[in-house]
């Protein structure tokens, strides 16, 4: 096998693609080669092909398979990877290919991690201890002057390798880079077992006390959006947060997405306690082979959530409001105008209720930028040079 060649420039694709007329499948196809390592025109070719998840499973493997028998590790990654997103947890080839994936990784870039000349490595892999397990952190000490410090995770489906060149991006530009996976995340659901908390304060402070840090940056992708700012309000270590997604709750994005009436109608349903009428609905939407519920079920088992009336009645929890006057530090909100998950206009609730931050910037990408699509996964260097440039002007604003 080749491996990655640790001196390489970091280069970011960009662009946005109409590869699928299902939006939700056209997103995951942008963001496996923008994210994850595909192909852009072998993945063209056969995205039209892609009519459910049973399609995307097949073709996806198929690429993956043909990926490694030509020695394209880095495209190889990508497909086994995605080819597990849409698998249902019990079935067998999910944790086959998201190990698979996996495997591939490390091995393809394990001169980042052990250096052949017996250098330093670019990047430390570390535990840290949390209850009754360990999260995997990846560590990367910065190039030339050390500017800051960044925390950074992902979201609700997301691991942690999906991040690694953003990483590394952040450790040329002068950083000290902890990425990690937390519960319901990567490998900490997969093979640890571990769901989804509203408490993300709780990993995050057993990450930032196991390492002593202080007036750390936060980033948080997706879901993340939530899950920083909150792990902020309660941990003083943080001294900014970046939100790479308006998250204010979960029922503010479920009602931007799915309108007031469904919205209403649902928790209607949850608060009068009517089990089977949600579950049976939910039951009758995966008969039919209904995409969005396929992929609502595939998230249930990563909450701890045996079934959708479950799943509904612990997503209230994820909600900002609650603990929004705790946050009272620097604070950079990032939106796009079509994001197809969250909505730009949830941004209003949360700017609204955050009124003890420090500072607050918000910062709505556009199509015609190349970004307006969900966390800007059409242009990822933008998004993080608005994120370093935010950084530097908040340095220069605390030099006087």
């Amino acid at each position: 096998m080749k491996k990655h060649d640790p001196g390489a420039p970091i280069v970011f694709k960009k662009g946005f693609h109409r590869l699928n007329d299902e939006p939700y499948i056209n997103y995951q196809l942008n963001r496996m080669i923008n994210w994850s390592g595909g192909d852009l025109d072998e993945v063209a070719r056969v995205s039209r092909q892609i009519g459910d998840f049973d399609d995307w499973k097949k073709i996806l493997m198929e690429l993956g398979s043909r990926a490694l028998a030509e020695d394209r590790t880095a495209n190889a990654i990508a497909y086994y990877r995605m080819a597990e997103f849409y698998m249902s947890d019990d079935d067998p080839d999910a944790l086959r290919c998201y190990n698979k994936s996996r495997e591939l990784f490390y091995a393809y870039y394990a001169d980042f991690f052990s250096p052949p000349a017996g250098d330093a490595p670019a990047v430390e892999q570390l535990e840290v201890p949390y209850e009754t397990i360990t999260l995997p952190v990846m560590h990367a000490a910065p190039t030339g002057e050390k500017k800051g410090v960044f925390i950074v995770h992902g979201g609700n489906d997301s691991y942690y390798e999906e991040f690694f060149f953003p990483m590394l991006y952040l450790r040329q530009r002068g950083y000290e880079v902890y990425l990690f996976e937390g519960p319901g995340q990567g490998a900490v659901t997969r093979l640890r077992s571990c769901p989804f908390t509203a408490a993300w304060e709780k990993p995050v402070m057993a990450l930032t006390s196991h390492f002593d840090l202080q007036n750390a940056a936060i980033i948080g992708v997706s879901l993340g959006g939530y899950l920083a700012p909150r792990a902020a309000a309660f941990d003083r270590r943080i001294s900014r947060v970046v939100g790479w997604s308006p998250f204010p709750s979960f029922w503010d994005v479920y009602g931007a997405s799915h309108g007031k009436a469904r919205t209403a109608m649902l928790r209607i349903l949850l608060k009068a306690n009517m089990k089977s009428a949600v579950n049976d609905r939910f039951a009758r939407a995966l008969k039919e082979k209904d995409l969005h519920a396929l992929a609502l079920a595939k998230m249930l088992p990563h909450y701890g959530a045996a079934t959708l009336f479950d799943f509904g009645k612990m997503i209230s929890a994820y909600d900002l409001a609650p603990v929004a006057d705790k946050i009272n530090q620097d604070v950079l909100i990032l939106a796009g105008r079509s994001d197809l998950f969250i909505p730009s206009s949830v941004a209003a609730r949360e700017i609204a209720m955050l009124k003890n931050a420090r500072s607050l910037t918000f910062r709505l990408f556009t199509d015609d930028e190349g970004a307006g699509d969900h966390c800007g996964c059409g242009d990822t260097k933008l998004m993080l040079d608005t994120i370093c440039r935010w950084m530097d002007a908040l340095d220069a604003r605390n030099r006087g």
